[in-house]
């Protein structure tokens, strides 16, 4: 029987487009948004003694990357982008309803909205419910997970002159952390495992409303080069 899921809110999010996200929750305390909730969520009244909690699972629908087809097998970025799995068996984007959920650090609760961070959400991204993250149930130390045991490896972010003067400037127009943000979104390497990038390549994506540009000038480090208004 076909249930019908209507979203509760949307969460507008310093992530402008997919590339260059992290591939999990806090791998970028910097990264932050504001949850919006809709009605009749946003009277205040859904969210009373939500204050209490630290952090917050987030459902959520992958809306960029529903198919109609349901994909069986995937191609997880932490195995190289070269082996197949089973879907049930990574949190690829591919889901087969479209479901995902992120746990996400709650700084601030008001009226018909959270504020949130060590976000790894496509601003736009419709939320369909939250729940408190509870540390004695959902924190398991015995856990296991072999395809994931660690976080993945950090490659060097390095900055030209010129791009970090911008990144501080756009920082304050925005009042948002742009330089950690930038640094703790590209330490975690978005190109495709499997592309040995070429140094004089370029690669962007968009933070807030900026554009940001790096390379790999070495090809196990990057730089950034620009950080301007999109």
């Amino acid at each position: 029987m076909p249930h019908d899921i209507e979203p509760i809110g949307y969460l507008r999010s310093c992530f402008r487009e997919k590339f260059a996200i992290p591939r999990q929750p806090h791998l970028a305390p910097a990264a932050r948004g504001v949850l919006e909730l809709l009605p009749p969520f946003d009277s205040g009244e859904a969210v009373a003694g939500l204050e209490q909690v630290s952090h917050v699972w987030l459902l959520f629908l992958f809306h960029q990357a529903l198919e109609d087809k349901p994909r069986l097998r995937v191609r997880p970025p932490r195995l190289g982008g070269n082996r197949m799995v089973g879907v049930f068996a990574t949190r690829a984007t591919h889901r087969p309803n479209g479901i995902g959920q992120s746990v996400v650090r709650l700084d601030r609760v008001e009226a018909g909205r959270l504020l949130v961070s060590g976000i790894d959400l496509l601003d736009g991204t419709p939320i369909v419910d939250i729940k408190p993250y509870v540390p004695y149930a959902d924190a398991l130390p015995e856990a296991r997970n072999e395809m994931a045991a660690e976080a993945p490896e950090l490659i060097e972010v390095q900055w030209s002159e010129s791009a970090l003067a911008q990144a501080r400037s756009q920082a304050l127009r925005l009042d948002e952390p742009v330089v950690e943000l930038i640094e703790q979104c590209l330490a975690q390497d978005p190109r495709p495992a499997y592309q040995k990038p070429d140094p004089e390549r370029r690669y962007g994506a968009q933070f807030w409303d900026l554009d940001v540009r790096w390379h790999y000038p070495d090809g196990e480090s990057i730089r950034v080069l620009e950080v301007v208004p999109a």
